[in-house]
């Protein structure tokens, strides 16, 4: 009969433990007042940061028309992108161009040399999604760790690109960087 009392306090405790992990993880994250990043060449709104999940992240990623993300691969990385606002081009390899259009997919494999473009006269907006295969990356656990060693890597300087503690304020006229579905679900038919 103790062994009995003694494995009920387990589960018990154990039940406790998981309520606790549950309660305590984000399940949605909203799209507005987003921590900003501003690189020499993109912005980057940051929705979801790796060390919240298990094995992705979640930013939106603006480009003003004309410009570009510098030429680059993710050894440990495949990337989703869908575009939102505006037009672009992805190059893959150095060797391939595809146009990005709102509504498109685009498909980024680990270790993939990319690039992407703002085309015409507005920014281009893309919601992009980073799976890590083999798990959230142990050099990199944060975002900002990642952002370090980007900067780093290109040789821009952390400090000019974000700023600790601010958040990006939402675009004049959006309470949101992704469309509403509300306003347009009564137009489309």
């Amino acid at each position: 009969m103790e062994m009995l009392g003694y494995w009920i306090l387990v589960i018990g405790y154990l039940l406790v433990q998981a309520r606790k992990r549950v309660s305590n993880m984000t399940y949605v994250f909203p799209t507005h007042n987003l921590k900003r990043y501003r690189f020499p060449t993109h912005t980057n709104h940051l929705v979801m940061d790796r060390s919240e999940a298990a094995a992705s992240e979640v930013f939106i990623v603006e480009l003003a028309p004309g410009e570009a993300t510098p030429a680059h691969q993710h050894d440990d990385t495949e990337q989703i992108f869908y575009v939102l606002e505006g037009r672009g081009s992805v190059e893959i390899e150095q060797a391939h161009v595809y146009p990005m259009r709102p509504g498109d997919v685009v498909r980024i494999p680990p270790r993939t040399v990319h690039r992407i473009q703002a085309l015409g006269d507005q920014p281009l907006r893309y919601l992009a999604v980073d799976c890590f295969p083999g798990g959230r990356p142990a050099a990199e656990p944060t975002w900002d760790d990642h952002v370090r060693a980007v900067c780093a890597q290109q040789g821009w300087d952390y400090d000019q690109v974000v700023v600790t503690g601010t958040l990006a304020p939402d675009p004049p006229g959006r309470r949101s960087l992704l469309p509403d579905r509300r306003e347009s679900a009564g137009q489309e038919q």
